[in-house]
């Protein structure tokens, strides 16, 4: 590696870099610069004389591994190097070792759509009713038993008791659906990867051989199956380097264990560990807020944010009225900024919930500020991309009865539930799928003449499509679009068939732009990198826009401005951490809060609102806790334009509250005091209420009536 570059890292990122041999543990703070790290460490391995083809790193979105690429490509250490996500990864082994990991090379990977579906179905095929047992609620304890690699068979060989029966049984059945379909869901990816490392040492010896020096991401992120998996393949060489931050975990509602990066040390007792401390993002006066803020954790490693950028503005905390008044005076400090020669795509507002969105599309679209709701996968979800992907998915995998039954008969052609219904029961009498039994549609003898000639186009159709699935995917999309009436059916649908023809075409320039990138273009490659498309990859930094997104979708982003709005008790801290009843909910949701303030490298405002409108009524609102560990006040100007006598607001004697004594909030009802945290005038008080709720209280604010 060129000298000249080397120059550019600061001592503890050459430590990082030039690390060979043996496990390694970089514990990078936020704008650190990881990634750089990254992919200088895959350039130096290889001027050390480690093949490309040896290397292996992973990481978390699909965005970070393209970045991941780019720059490793620009070093020149790109050519042979596998730089993809975890379930990118798995996928490529498990096509591989499809065999003995009992599946069919060809599978599909199920989005949360069709995982929805099969659900469904699932409890249905039960005979239990939803209300009691939510298909929403399964597929999250299925999800969570998966990355845990419990599968369906063990599940229900523990089972004790009629939840946890009945679950096996809806366990079993969608896994059933699955194989059925020839489907995988995300969780699968990972449990039957790491499964197939576990019980097929040859395929792990031989993997193991061939990514010699193994590099993981966001290692704070891995859940149970991803650590399984990383572990396995460094076991026969120990060249296993971790990059990654325990402040910066914010996953555990999908599995992630903290414990893993925690652990590291003992789990390779020959580790050398290798701090980045200095940050190169953001100015001192932000560093120091969030250096406050995540002190207050006790499950993390202690490091700090070291600052190399001079000071800059002070980061403010805003109080409002309202969440009116929020998003109002935050229209007015863009537009302010925009003056002052600020571009809208360097500003960002965050937020706890999806649901706090609304008020600021209103009112950036009455302030005609240009703004994109970073939530990308919607456009995967609108009808006529999945309409045209369901047909690619047929012919990719033509067990994917999901896809097939969508496709059948769109646009129409004639071929209704009776005729499907009376194919699917030929395809089960005869164990074929119902392709198959599509394609012998003569021989079911339930079926008219005209059902059957119908079928017969139909399946045509699909076999001349099937014709071109080895070439590039964009011609063959527009191929299905126009030759399978698509396209036709949405310009006789008027102006909004028009809209959905300029999606299908949006669709088919991506692909174009995939065919371009590839060396080799699949289409079963290409259906698994939408499959695995995130909100976060959908971020477009090109486009002069406000970003707007919730904190989880913030991760690996930064803007000069940032503005992190509803920092109250319930919110921020979401109402499920229960405080201090759940340590490690609490420290999870102050990790999210700091991961927020580190996206921001000059400007950041923080506010929260006295009242907020919940469920249709105005509530009186807390200041989250949170708003009191980052060491600063609370902005003295917004105070005073809102017309609050500060000193009055700020310095009312605190009542003095005992453990057990009973209260009454005017929003909570009747409760009893748990705990009460003496810390003078911003004294918190735990309150276990008589509707089942706990929180936690800033007893300045809270208004508590001793009973």
């Amino acid at each position: 590696m060129d000298d000249t570059l080397t120059q550019q890292l600061t001592p503890s990122q050459r430590k990082a870099v030039f690390h060979h041999e043996g496990p390694l543990l970089v514990l990078a703070g936020p704008g650190s610069g990881k990634t750089r790290v990254i992919t200088y460490r895959i350039a130096a391995l290889i001027d050390s004389g480690v093949h490309p083809y040896n290397i292996c790193a992973i990481t978390f979105t699909n965005k970070a591994a393209d970045e991941m690429r780019q720059r490793a490509f620009n070093l020149g250490a790109c050519a042979g190097a596998h730089i993809s996500t975890f379930h990118s990864l798995c996928v490529r082994i498990l096509r591989k070792y499809a065999d003995k990991a009992g599946i069919k090379s060809n599978f599909s990977v199920y989005d949360s759509s069709d995982q929805a579906r099969c659900i469904k179905l699932a409890v249905k095929d039960c005979e239990l009713d939803t209300s009691n047992f939510s298909p929403a609620r399964m597929l999250d304890v299925i999800s969570t038993l998966k990355n845990k690699l419990i599968d369906a068979e063990s599940f229900r060989n523990d089972a004790d008791d009629f939840f946890s029966n009945t679950l096996s049984e809806i366990y079993l059945g969608y896994q059933r659906i699955l194989s059925e379909r020839n489907g995988l869901d995300f969780d699968d990816l990972l449990m039957k990867t790491a499964f197939l490392l576990q019980d097929c040492p040859d395929v792990c010896r031989e993997l193991g051989e061939r990514f010699k020096f193994l590099l993981i991401d966001e290692y704070q992120d891995t859940n149970h199956a991803q650590y399984r998996i990383a572990t396995a393949l460094a076991s026969h060489h120990n060249n296993i380097c971790a990059t990654g931050d325990p402040d910066q975990s914010i996953y555990r509602w999908r599995g992630a264990d903290i414990r893993n990066i925690l652990a590291f040390e003992k789990d390779w007792p020959e580790a050398v560990i290798v701090k980045l401390e200095e940050n190169f993002r953001s100015t001192p006066n932000i560093l120091a807020m969030a250096d406050s803020l995540i002190a207050f954790n006790q499950n993390r490693k202690n490091k700090k944010l070291i600052p190399t950028k001079p000071s800059g503005r002070e980061a403010v905390i805003d109080v409002f009225e309202d969440e009116a008044q929020e998003v109002q005076a935050i229209a007015q400090q863009i537009n302010e900024l925009v003056k002052k020669g600020a571009n809208l795509r360097d500003m960002a507002v965050f937020y706890r919930v999806n649901a706090m969105s609304r008020a600021f599309e209103e009112t950036f679209i009455q302030n005609k500020i240009p703004y994109q709701i970073v939530r990308g996968v919607e456009f995967y979800r609108r009808k006529e991309i999945r309409d045209l992907l369901a047909y690619l998915k047929v012919l990719a995998n033509p067990d994917d009865e999901i896809a097939l039954l969508r496709i059948v008969n769109t646009p129409a052609r004639g071929i209704g539930k009776v005729t499907t219904d009376r194919v699917r029961t030929y395809a089960a009498h005869n164990q074929i799928n119902l392709f198959e039994a599509m394609k012998k549609s003569e021989h079911i003898e339930s079926l008219s003449k005209g059902a059957k000639a119908k079928l017969a186009v139909f399946v045509n159709m699909l076999e001349q499509f099937k014709k071109d699935i080895d070439g590039p995917i964009a011609p063959l999309a527009e191929r299905v679009l126009n030759e399978s009436g698509l396209a036709d059916s949405f310009l006789a649908a008027g102006p909004e068939g028009e809209s959905s023809l300029e999606n299908a075409n949006e669709l088919i320039n991506a692909a174009a732009a995939y065919d371009k990138q590839t060396e080799q273009p699949s289409l079963v490659d290409y259906l698994q990198q939408i499959s695995l498309f995130s909100d976060t990859d959908a971020y477009d930094k090109s486009s002069d826009r406000v970003a707007l997104m919730t904190l989880h979708a913030a991760k690996g982003l930064e803007f000069e401005n940032v503005f992190i709005v509803g920092v109250e008790e319930g919110i921020l801290p979401h109402e499920r951490s229960n405080s201090r009843e759940d340590r490690d909910e609490l420290e999870e949701e102050r990790r999210l809060f700091f991961v927020g303030i580190t996206r921001a490298k000059t400007g950041l405002h923080i506010s929260y609102a006295r009242y907020r409108t919940v469920r249709g009524q105005m509530l009186r609102s807390i200041p989250s806790q949170f708003i009191f560990e980052l060491g600063r006040e609370i902005s003295e100007q917004a105070e005073e334009d809102e017309g609050y006598d500060d000193i009055d607001y700020i310095s009312q004697d605190t009542p003095q509250f005992k453990t057990s004594q009973l209260v009454r909030h005017n929003s909570f009802g009747l409760g009893r005091i748990k705990e009460f945290i003496e810390m003078g005038e911003n004294s918190i008080v735990v309150v276990q209420f008589n509707s089942g709720q706990t929180k936690s209280l800033m007893v300045k604010y809270a208004n508590l009536l001793k009973i």
